[in-house]
């Protein structure tokens, strides 16, 4: 009778044993289960997260060159703008100027022919030449300058040749004679000079 607890305590005890085996056991499956996931979580989420950071840094990269590029076009127009309201105020006048240098010439002309030993027509000569000074002032007040390049050397961007005449007493290749003046309006050509160039006999 005396055995009997002893086989119970010892089968307790047993039974404790296996319940703490399997305990560790499952404790051991779960750690590898989580090693397991550790490894595969450092294997697949990293590199995605690499990927994700490269790709942030090329579009914020993207976006920086994509704000330059807007910068630089918008100082450009700007440039652009204030370029062509500068040449709009400057070249205003062009057609008016140009409308005006006939009458230049004609006073011009009228001078020319006239007799300047005809007393009669000294007043009358004196009106004219007052005009054409008058005139030819209010031009160059709006930046109209007349070129009148006698004695020059010929330029194919300001003189029109008409002629080459030889002549001993003149450089070959300069202006001998101006048979129509030109002009510029703020040194853009607004008139060629028409020209007679000299050339070596």
């Amino acid at each position: 009778m005396s055995a009997r607890p002893n086989t119970c305590t010892e089968i307790g005890y047993v039974a404790e044993e296996q319940d703490k085996a399997a305990m560790q056991e499952e404790e051991l499956q779960a750690e590898e289960l989580q090693q397991d996931g550790d490894v595969e979580l450092n294997g697949d989420v990293e590199p995605s997260l690499e990927e994700q950071l490269e790709a942030a840094k090329q579009a914020v990269a993207d976006a920086q060159e994509q704000a330059l590029r807007a910068a630089a076009e918008a100082q450009n127009s700007r440039r652009r703008a204030e370029k062509d309201a500068e040449n709009a105020r400057k070249f205003a006048l062009e057609k008016f100027a140009g409308d005006m240098l006939p009458v230049v010439d004609n006073l011009d002309r009228a001078l020319a022919s006239a007799d300047i030993t005809d007393e009669a027509l000294k007043p009358i000569l004196e009106g004219v030449e007052l005009t054409r000074k008058t005139l030819v002032d209010a031009l160059a007040r709006h930046n109209v300058e007349q070129l009148n390049p006698v004695g020059e050397p010929f330029n194919p961007e300001y003189h029109e040749a008409m002629a080459m005449v030889p002549n001993p007493d003149a450089e070959p290749n300069s202006v001998m004679d101006v048979m129509q003046k030109g002009y510029t309006l703020n040194g853009r050509l607004l008139r060629a000079a028409m020209v007679v160039i000299a050339k070596a006999p």
